[in-house]
């Protein structure tokens, strides 16, 4: 038997990178899965590449209606949702005195409320069906300590750990575990942009922040994708239903906790 037999996932942010991988990781684990993004394209394009167990959902965590939508677009295509990774997420950086509204607004819009908001909502849904369920919050090494350049993303993620230990300590008597993974620098699509965007504020050519912070992490190289899938399974299953309020590092060894 495999260890998501007959469940119904939602994830978030899922048409690409980390939240595609762990759909298809998902998929193969016996459960149906909600490609949900705002570009609806790109989602059922992804949806029709990853086969049978994937449907395409149109999702902006910024907006309530849209979260409500979904969630209701789930139900009825599924019947309900027991798993819901928050994995929808924007990264920006700027020296302190460089940071702006629009930039934190938008952070914070997408990374915290987005994660609040859809984790509420999904959570109401679970505890109407009485069957309870696994919510995973996608956290970051960033969320542990702050970084010179990355003041706003780095609380944005400190806020997803702190929702996590206190939504978690709320939602288990209704058999919901919340819990959280901390990537830490993950190779692909989003860090290619991440370098550019040190490159302009370190003045390092392309290519040498990546190279330098993968050499640096103690397992020998930046992670990938399939590295954080484990982890995701693990959260989503029957094993982890005494695992409640926890963040888990998934980062090659760079913070210990």
């Amino acid at each position: 038997m495999k260890r998501l037999d007959g469940k119904s996932a939602l994830i978030t942010g899922s048409a690409r990178g980390i939240g595609r991988a762990f759909a298809e990781a998902y998929i193969r684990e016996g459960a149906r899965v909600a490609i949900a993004d705002i570009n609806i394209e790109r989602a059922q394009r992804t949806a029709a590449e990853i086969g049978a167990g994937a449907y395409a959902v149109e999702m902006d965590v910024t907006s309530q209606p849209s979260i409500d939508a979904a969630v209701a677009a789930c139900v009825k295509e599924a019947g309900g949702i027991d798993i819901l990774v928050n994995n929808a997420a924007l990264f920006d950086l700027a020296p302190i005195v460089e940071i702006t509204r629009e930039s934190y607004d938008r952070l914070f819009s997408i990374n915290v409320s987005g994660t609040l908001f859809t984790l509420q909502a999904v959570a109401r849904q679970m505890i109407a069906r009485g069957r309870g369920g696994k919510i995973i919050n996608m956290a970051s090494q960033a969320g542990r300590r702050g970084e010179a350049l990355v003041a706003v993303y780095c609380a944005t993620k400190a806020a997803v750990i702190s929702l996590t230990q206190s939504a978690g300590l709320n939602l288990i008597r209704h058999g919901i575990n919340v819990n959280a993974i901390a990537p830490g620098v993950v190779d692909g699509e989003h860090w290619d942009g991440v370098d550019a965007m040190f490159a302009k504020y370190e003045n390092r050519p392309l290519g040498e922040k990546k190279r330098l912070v993968g050499a640096e992490v103690p397992f020998g190289r930046m992670g990938t994708a399939e590295d954080l899938v484990g982890m995701a399974i693990f959260l989503a299953s029957a094993e982890s239903t005494y695992v409640v309020a926890q963040t888990y590092n998934v980062d090659g060894g760079n913070w210990m906790s």
